[in-house]
């Protein structure tokens, strides 16, 4: 195994592949490099000699400056670099656009054929509350509803807990209803009970108006303040549901169909070595099936925005991608917070250093296809094929959207690990093979076999056929241990 790892031919740095200790001589390019400190794995090494003010340079881009002389074999972190990003930039149209070499296999899964057209990967029985009031009431109607109909014959029951449907102004009410509208026609239900309160500002009068069309046999309404028994009332409803659900069968259906969210957190210094560029073969490859993927976190585009924008369908998709990244570093500014102080503690021990050290390794689960279209948050996905979605960085909130924009199924890598999963399959990607095995109860799939002794199309082919297993009912481990949830974008005042 290799000890660093030198990702382009311009970098001036090289990222550590295992730890490594102070005297210890690396050879990069027939060069050798004594290490002038000790240095953990994923953080960054200078191979020659960089003057104060001078880029530091990784995946051949700048990743920020040196604010210090900086010397051969010294370890370059936050004690020496500083990010270049400042301000709202002004953004030329430059498309460049990329050609795909994958081609269409034609392959197939198993999955369940909704009569809005979309395509299911579960069929789960949902309860979707109006408000976070009815929670509680909630988990009792499915513990009434087990108790009535015994052992289950559909892939899981739950409630899509969140805290919110009251208490909410302008832009968070909407958002409120718009994503809980898009948990409600969500094709990995086969049914669903909207439960409401009765009090509740995202009243269930205008929030079926909100949904249009829908299929009014698998979904069912009811306020709880209306009925004496609301128990009761909702395991009645959840049986009825049941009844038809269990009618329900797996079909063949084209690879097309499948919408994947991509997503990462708790980065470290590998994110942009193994787990990001192997989802980004994979998104190239799905996209190639006629299938589509979507890449949300915008502030992790920061410093690596560009690059999208070039490959950008047409210059409509590049406004609406300049509109994405500068409405949401507005929405920063409009709260006096930093633009560009992203990354966390948890990624600056992991040797992610600035913002564009962390963009440019993140945007790479969006591999090298052409922008097709730019969603905003809460919008479903139209066109087929690469899209971007408007949504923070946090895993909870960004994983949510990415499933009410329509993904089936969302791919999460990780350096550090994380046990979360959204209410669709949260697929767990290990950027190093160190967490894969310490935490084997959170983590899927393995990309920390690329610095050892995988390829990247040999893992890449190896990622499709688990994804396709997951897409025919396999279980993922945030499904195995029930960790699901809901978590909704805020923005403003809440009364």
């Amino acid at each position: 195994m290799k000890n660093i790892i030198q990702i382009n031919e311009n970098d001036n740095i090289v990222v550590a592949l295992t730890d490594l200790t102070k005297h210890e001589v690396i050879i990069i390019r027939n060069k050798e490099v004594t290490l002038k400190e000790d240095v953990k794995r994923g953080h960054k090494i200078a191979i020659s000699d960089i003057k104060m003010d001078e880029n530091i340079v990784k995946y051949g881009f700048p990743i920020g400056h040196s604010v210090v002389d900086v010397f051969e074999g010294q370890w370059v972190h936050t004690h020496n670099i500083k990010t270049n990003l400042d301000g709202i930039k002004e953004y030329k149209f430059d498309q460049k656009l990329i050609e795909n070499t994958y081609t269409n296999r034609n392959l197939t899964f198993n999955g369940y054929k909704r009569i809005d057209g979309n395509v299911g990967i579960r069929n789960e029985l949902w309860i979707v509350p109006t408000v976070g009031c009815v929670n509680g009431i909630a988990d009792r109607i499915i513990d009434k509803f087990k108790e009535m109909v015994g052992d289950l014959t559909i892939d899981n029951v739950e409630v899509l807990k969140h805290n919110y449907g009251c208490s909410q102004l302008g832009d968070d009410h909407i958002s409120t209803r718009t994503i809980l509208g898009d948990a409600v026609k969500h094709p990995n239900n086969g049914g669903v009970l909207v439960l409401g309160l009765g009090c509740e500002n995202n009243g269930m009068d205008d929030f079926k108006k909100s949904l249009g069309d829908f299929n009014e046999k698998r979904v069912k309404f009811l306020i709880s303040q209306e009925v004496s028994d609301e128990i009761q009332e909702g395991a009645n409803r959840l049986v009825e549901l049941y009844e038809i659900m269990k009618e329900d069968k797996r079909e063949v259906c084209s690879l097309s169909e499948l919408k994947i969210g991509l997503k990462c957190g708790g980065s470290d210094g590998l994110s942009g070595i193994t787990a990001n560029p192997l989802v980004g073969k994979f998104s190239d490859f799905l996209v190639a099936q006629g299938g589509s993927t979507i890449l949300t976190e915008v502030p992790e585009m920061f410093g690596a925005e560009t690059l999208l924008m070039a490959r950008s369908k047409n210059e409509e998709v590049y406004n609406k991608t300049v509109h994405l990244i500068n409405d949401f570093k507005e929405y920063f500014m409009k709260y006096d917070q930093p633009v560009y102080e992203n990354p966390s503690p948890g990624n600056k021990a992991g040797g992610i250093t600035t913002l564009e050290d962390k963009s440019l390794g993140c945007t790479q689960k969006a591999g090298t296809e052409t922008v097709v279209d730019v969603l905003k948050y809460g919008e479903t996905l139209t066109k087929k094929g690469l899209n971007l979605l408007s949504a923070p960085g946090n895993d909870l909130v960004a994983a949510s959207a990415l499933a009410a924009s329509g993904c089936q199924m969302v791919l999460f890598t990780t350096g550090r690990g994380t046990p979360f999963g959204s209410f669709v399959p949260t697929m767990k990607i290990s950027t190093n093979t160190q967490i894969f095995e310490l935490k084997p109860h959170w983590i899927d799939f393995n990309a920390g076999s690329l610095v050892q002794d995988k390829s990247l199309e040999d893992l890449t082919e190896e990622l499709v056929e688990y994804i396709i297993r997951v897409a025919n009912g396999e279980l993922v481990n945030n499904e195995k241990n029930n960790f699901r949830e809901l978590a909704i974008f805020k923005s403003g005042v809440t009364l």
